[in-house]
């Protein structure tokens, strides 16, 4: 496999432990999402770059302002007894990012800038959906829930014969064989946040790698589309184990093992676009 697919590979990858980590996070484990998160920062670190030089250099300044940072998120969380979300990271990713930027060796200083592009694109992505949309009143997340997840696994719910019935924007009642159950969609269920990380990774990738604008173009349109159907496998997957064994064992897989669902159906369309060369 050529470097660039096994790049990509990485990355997917590191997307599905990714969202893995948000998953654990708010249903799960703590420390199973941040071994996941750590696991994910490890392979995008083996991402292999062959940029000659950093665009950024080395400076006390970057390595003050990350340690402010990092300091700022986790003094917030202690002082509030809150817990460290998806957000939270991203912004923590930010300084550490910054701190390796202000290292001397250039290796280190170059994965630094690539968690720089990453975590601040996926911040401002989140700003824009979670909140400026917000405050315009428009209700982007629930009508990508609705129409962009809910809709299009209802209908392969329907497709193979599984009773379900809409009940509102963002909620489904499926008739399963052990019980009846109300699913909402939301949250890690929508893909948003693997689809926010994923745009920051080829941004990342492609400015380092000082990539054509029209295949940078073409890989981000690849990936995003790979990362939703992707998602909408791993949504239907639940369903159906909901339908036939319950609630409470398609949480255990929603929490547990939703993510692995996400990274085999990635991989395998990864597969197929490496076998027909078109990345």
């Amino acid at each position: 496999m050529k470097d660039e697919s096994k790049n990509i590979v990485l990355i997917l990858v590191a997307l599905a432990l990714f969202t893995g980590a948000t998953i654990e996070y708010s249903e799960g484990s703590v420390a199973i999402g941040i071994l996941l998160f750590i696991i994910a920062a490890g392979l995008i670190s083996r991402i292999k770059l062959t940029g000659e030089n950093s665009a950024f250099r080395s400076s006390k300044t970057y390595i003050f302002s990350g340690l402010c940072i990092v300091a700022a998120i986790v003094t917030y969380n202690i002082a509030t007894e809150g817990s460290i979300g998806t957000l939270d990271s991203m912004t923590i990713l930010i300084g550490a990012s910054l701190i390796a930027m202000g290292t001397s060796k250039k290796e280190v200083r170059q994965l630094g800038e690539f968690g720089l592009y990453i975590s601040t694109v996926f911040t401002g992505l989140f700003f824009i959906f979670y909140s400026f949309l917000g405050m315009l009143k428009i209700n982007f997340i629930h009508l990508f829930d609705h129409y962009f997840v809910l809709m299009p696994t209802v209908i392969l719910l329907k497709l193979v014969n599984i009773p379900v019935e809409i009940t509102s924007i963002e909620t489904i009642k499926l008739y399963g064989l052990t019980e009846t159950m109300t699913i909402v969609i939301g949250g890690p269920c929508s893909g948003l946040y693997s689809m926010f990380l994923l745009v920051g990774i080829v941004v990342a990738y492609s400015r380092i790698e000082k990539m054509r604008m029209e295949k940078s173009i073409l890989l981000l349109v690849f990936a995003v589309c790979i990362a939703y159907v992707a998602n909408l496998a791993r949504v239907f997957a639940l369903y159906v184990i909901a339908y036939q064994y319950g609630i409470q064992t398609m949480m255990t897989f929603h929490t547990h093992l939703g993510w692995i669902l996400f990274a085999g159906t990635a991989g395998i369309i990864m597969y197929i676009l490496n076998r027909k060369d078109l990345l």
